[in-house]
């Protein structure tokens, strides 16, 4: 060994054994196990609250509409508040859908619009009316390009854990559109069987029962006495009522509006995320009815289902909660 590299391999080890004593007086016996999450300082952001998402429908406009500031406002709310992802209640590309997973209307109305960092969670998407004008599968297959696009079928569920010994809920999105088409009568029925099946086997750890979809059964909107109303009024209400449905999320109407028909289940219409249609007040069965641009935010533990609407500046408009 030539004398520089033993002298240098001497200081190394003296330098080790000198530095021995101070490194084991920060040893510790315990060992902490920590995630990313949990040393972000969005972690400060927890609540009383387990699960947080927001619901937007009726939005893909390339931007235009207020699409763009509301889903500024929608960034901005998941920045400063927890939010778990993000449910779409329909109609995601006007005029018409898309043709392919592949169709660039996807980043005029999706990517290149929803691009604040918060927003880059799962998103659980529906089909709405629109979204049937070409091909719906598409969006099905986009679930294979997109990390945050999460639509495995054209109806699915989701079961989602309320903490350790909580409980849970269960989120059920359904295709709605067909209902309003006589030939398509063997599909809804074969969708409605699954829909009976999910909610009746639904585990006993299951506290809320969620059904999302686009069309609503019942509105303040310009379609209060439509066919498509009236039509999806004739299938779901019994269900909902059987299986005590908590909450039925929907757009179709582009406002935003809490209703409370006869029966258990509470209806929360969320179909402003651009254009928006006019919604009648005074109307009985109506808690809220806004015609503003806009989205929702629900939080949820084991007791509690906390709604707020928040329009395109960012002020919340209406809160509610449910217990139980």
């Amino acid at each position: 060994m030539k004398r520089r590299d033993f002298v240098k391999n001497a200081a190394l080890t003296a330098l080790g054994a000198s530095l021995i004593g101070p490194l084991e007086a920060f040893a510790d016996e315990r060992v902490t196990h920590l995630d990313s999450d949990d040393v972000s300082p969005r972690a400060a952001l927890a609540d009383e609250f387990k699960l947080h998402f927001l619901a937007v429908g009726d939005w893909g406009r390339n931007g235009e509409y207020d699409q763009a500031e509301v889903a500024k406002q929608m960034g901005q709310w998941a920045t400063t508040h927890p939010n778990d992802f993000v449910i779409s209640v329909g109609d995601n590309f006007y005029p018409k859908g898309i043709i392919s997973e592949m169709d660039p209307q996807i980043h005029y109305s999706f990517e290149n619009i929803y691009t604040a960092h918060s927003l880059q969670c799962d998103w659980y998407p529906v089909l709405g009316n629109h979204d049937y004008l070409t091909d719906p599968d598409a969006q099905i297959r986009y679930s294979k390009v997109s990390r945050r696009w999460n639509m495995p079928a054209r109806y699915y569920s989701k079961e989602v854990s309320l903490g350790k010994d909580k409980g849970s809920a269960l989120l059920v999105m359904i295709d709605t559109d067909p209902m309003l088409h006589e030939h398509l009568k063997d599909y809804v029925s074969t969708q409605m069987a699954w829909l009976n099946k999910t909610l009746k086997e639904a585990s006993a750890d299951v506290k809320w029962k969620i059904v999302i979809g686009h069309h609503p059964y019942y509105t303040v909107g310009p379609r209060i006495n439509n066919f498509d109303t009236l039509t999806v009024r004739k299938i779901l209400p019994q269900i909902f009522e059987e299986h005590k449905v908590d909450a039925y999320l929907s757009g179709h109407d582009h406002s935003l509006q809490h209703l409370k028909p006869e029966g258990f289940t509470h209806q929360f219409i969320s179909g402003a995320g651009s254009e928006l249609t006019p919604v009648t007040a005074g109307i009985p069965y109506s808690k809220f009815q806004a015609s503003e641009h806009g989205f929702m935010a629900f939080s949820v533990n084991a007791n509690k289902f906390n709604v707020k609407a928040i329009n395109q500046v960012g002020k919340v408009i209406y809160e509610t909660e449910l217990s139980k």
